[in-house]
């Protein structure tokens, strides 16, 4: 059913704890999603915070502990505004479901992400006042939300490295777009970690612990692990599966969604790109053709952490069309081709081409070729 809080829009794929996503079709509209519009997850029901109660804990290998309320945070250390765009590491696990079955996990489809504008202080201001000592080499953080898992109940966590703390785009948020933060986002404080999987973009954050090792939270040492795809759950060592951090380069059709009937004749494509860590999108293309012939979409330049959305025209005639899109990022990187060589059983971190089937109705009924946009 709708949730009162999200566009009517907005598609609930799980109530308690709530997880949805907007439509597919509304992700590329514009280049800072709407709050309403932003997709949500959770892995406990949302808690009931009180701003006038709450304290943040900063402690751990730091030479003076802190336990500040919130308008303490925000008289103590600057405040700035940043773009940032936040991603599920679940991002397009419906594609991965299509290879093979992956029980228990959320469906997302390609539009488990968003851009929003965040306000707040940088967590680097935060660490530097509290000082820190020789040695550290993370930063964990900690939400007030209650997970249960048989017996025991605990917050979501997770971390990062120090260098990725003292980023300067790293976060502490209180705002979103303008407004504060809504409960489903964090309110009244959550962290803001560009470039990374969403899972370390703590929210309702309750302490930020300096330390030697990563977070020994379940959803770092368990949950958030990338696996081999002859791995299953009853089998796998989970102390070997690969940690997650930074995103991996991704791209998406937005517009025209999969199954859509068209006219034939030339056909805009609309879409995102998105790169991990400290990179940046440099290239976007577009194939009808299964992948003999590519053009070069336009895209708007992006700094790290944000997506770059892309527009393409293809003509198509009459008939049934694959189309498909890959990205380029300032590492030289760009995307395998085959989702089923991504395939995970926790269904993390699918970034192969992207592809929508559609029909055009009209024309000559026979296969389309790709034209390049920059062309006359």
């Amino acid at each position: 059913m709708p949730d009162p809080r999200k566009h009517p829009d907005f598609q609930v794929l799980q109530n308690e704890p709530l997880n949805g996503q907007p439509p597919l079709a509304r992700v590329a509209e514009r280049a800072v999603t709407p709050t309403e519009l932003f997709y949500v997850r959770n892995h406990a029901p949302i808690p009931a915070l009180d701003a006038a109660d709450y304290r943040l804990e900063v402690e751990g290998m730091v030479e003076r502990p802190l336990r500040l309320r919130l308008p303490d945070l925000q008289a103590m250390f600057p405040t700035v505004e940043v773009t940032a765009t936040l991603q599920c590491a679940g991002n397009r696990r419906d594609e991965l479901v299509r290879v093979a079955a992956i029980p228990g996990e959320v469906p997302w489809g390609g539009s488990a992400l968003g851009t929003a504008v965040w306000r707040g202080t940088p967590l680097a201001e935060v660490l530097r006042g509290a000082g820190l000592l020789d040695g550290a080499r993370h930063v964990a953080f900690l939400g007030l939300d209650r997970v249960v898992k048989g017996e025991e109940a605990f917050g979501f966590g997770g971390s990062v490295p120090l260098a990725k703390a003292l980023d300067p785009d790293v976060l502490l948020a209180w705002e979103m777009n303008g407004e504060p933060l809504p409960a489903e986002h964090g309110h009244p404080l959550r962290v803001v970690v560009p470039g990374y999987v969403a899972a370390r973009s703590v929210k309702w954050l309750c302490r930020v612990r300096v330390q030697l090792e990563p977070s020994d939270n379940y959803y770092q040492q368990r949950s958030y692990r990338l696996f081999p795809s002859s791995a299953a759950p009853e089998t796998a060592e989970w102390s070997q599966g690969l940690m997650l951090g930074e995103l991996s380069l991704t791209s998406v059709i937005c517009d025209p969604v999969d199954g859509q009937e068209l006219a034939a004749g030339p056909v805009r494509l609309r879409g995102y790109a998105m790169a991990g860590g400290d990179r940046t999108v440099e290239r976007v293309e577009v194939t009808a053709d299964h992948g003999r012939s590519w053009g070069t979409a336009r895209h708007e330049p992006a700094p790290p952490g944000v997506w770059s959305l892309w527009e393409a025209e293809v003509e198509l005639p009459g008939g049934a069309h694959e189309l498909a899109c890959r990205a380029w990022d300032s590492a030289a990187l760009t995307q395998p081709e085959d989702p089923a060589q991504l395939w995970n059983f926790k269904g993390y971190m699918n970034n192969a081409w992207h592809r929508v089937r559609v029909w055009c109705a009209g024309g000559d009924e026979e296969d389309g070729a790709l034209e390049d946009p920059r062309a006359e």
